[in-house]
């Protein structure tokens, strides 16, 4: 199908669907639907209303197979930033959505979306993964930090930044611009909510010095509207648990806390058979609830969050929306069978309006390739819950 008559398409498919979910005629949308005709024909594009933009990014949401936390769709804040030109007038959106995102820890679901791809222009980028990250260090004693963050940090080191060598240094943010190179920012500390995670009754938990961020901002994935790519899109909704609990800080290729976690309650690590691993990944999922709780920032454990999701099935079977979902994805990385998606099929067809993955601005081409390769095994979180 030719480039235009595709988005064209696309058009029509998200305008009609917006529309009579807004509550619009068929007669507004037949309307409106002349104007982006005009459009497409004649610049080979055209632009959201903020109307358009908002649902569309609320839809995106709903649509977003790997996400658990579906049910609060409806409840997401759209700022419209595609008046951001130049790398300055981004990262001043990007810290305000920071400062929203977070909301003194009374976490709101925030997506900011920039000026979208057009033909002719440079799209807009943000290398981060996240607004707010580890890095990652590799030494002769070992990788100090996240590991995950090795190749970010390198490409930041490599533009003149240099970290503190600690276990916890937040990235710089990296925007690329009105066709500008890469520009590096560092972001004001009083942005940067952080938690120290400590135990409800292990005294020595404390000792292993583990803190980590509040908001998941994810930074780096696309988001299509009725055919149109947002290259940039920053979004946040708030952690569930286990993203930090199980994977963060348990994963081996990620802080591998949990030899140290089983040292620190005194468990046999001899063998397998004593399930210390087990026993250590409970506790360590406990410490990080208590923890953001204790400080005031939103969080929901993987029982909840799956209750939730039990509850956003019924809502848009109710609403007559056939779900989608990817099973792998929404399980919850602890006691999985615990709930009722271990034992649930879901249908992992794609739905648009959509957020997708792009290359990593920092990497080759094959580098980006084993990467999304590497992403997949792991599991590597979802949207608006990501690790």
């Amino acid at each position: 199908m030719e480039v235009k008559q595709q988005l064209l398409h696309e058009a029509e498919q998200f305008i009609y669907t917006c529309y009579e979910e807004l509550g619009r005629s068929r007669d507004e949308a037949e309307a409106r639907l002349l104007h982006i005709r005009y459009d497409i024909e004649a610049t080979g594009t055209y632009d959201h209303t903020y109307e358009e933009l908002e649902h569309g990014a609320l839809m995106a949401w709903r649509n977003s197979n790997r996400c658990i936390g579906r049910l609060f769709w409806d409840k997401l804040l759209v700022r419209d930033a595609r008046g951001a030109s130049d790398a300055t007038e981004v990262v001043r959106e990007l810290l305000e959505h920071m400062r929203i995102g977070t909301n003194g820890g009374k976490i709101k679901p925030t997506l900011t979306v920039f000026r979208a791809s057009k033909p002719g222009q440079p799209n807009i980028r943000i290398w981060n993964h996240q607004l707010i990250r580890y890095a990652g260090y590799e030494t002769d004693q070992g990788i100090i930090g996240d590991p995950i963050s090795l190749d970010f940090t390198n490409a930041c080191k490599d533009m003149g930044w240099q970290g503190a060598m600690t276990p916890f240094d937040i990235l710089p943010l990296v925007v690329e611009a009105g066709g500008r190179p890469p520009e590096l920012f560092d972001i004001p500390e009083h942005l940067v909510m952080e938690v120290d995670i400590e135990h409800p009754e292990l005294s020595g938990f404390a000792s292993l010095g583990l803190r980590w961020y509040a908001v998941p901002m994810i930074s780096d994935m696309t988001l299509e509207i009725g055919g149109i790519i947002y290259t940039a899109a920053p979004f946040n909704g708030w952690y569930m648990g286990t993203e930090i609990g199980a994977r963060n800080f348990a994963d081996t290729f990620r802080y591998n806390m949990l030899p140290q976690v089983a040292k620190v309650m005194g468990l046999d690590t001899t063998s397998e058979t004593t399930l210390w691993r087990d026993r250590a990944l409970v506790e360590l999922n406990i410490a990080v609830l208590h923890s953001f709780k204790k400080a005031g920032v939103s969080i929901v454990d993987h029982h909840t969050a799956a209750a939730q999701f039990k509850l956003f099935e019924e809502r848009e079977a109710k609403a007559g929306r056939a779900l989608t979902g990817n099973w792998t994805w929404l399980i919850p990385p602890l006691s999985p069978a615990t709930t009722h998606i271990f034992h649930s099929s879901y249908d992992n067809r794609l739905v648009k309006p959509n957020f997708g993955v792009q290359d990593k601005p920092y990497m080759s081409r094959q580098a980006n390739t084993a990467s999304d390769t590497v992403l997949q095994q792991k599991r590597q979180g979802c949207p608006f819950h990501s690790e």
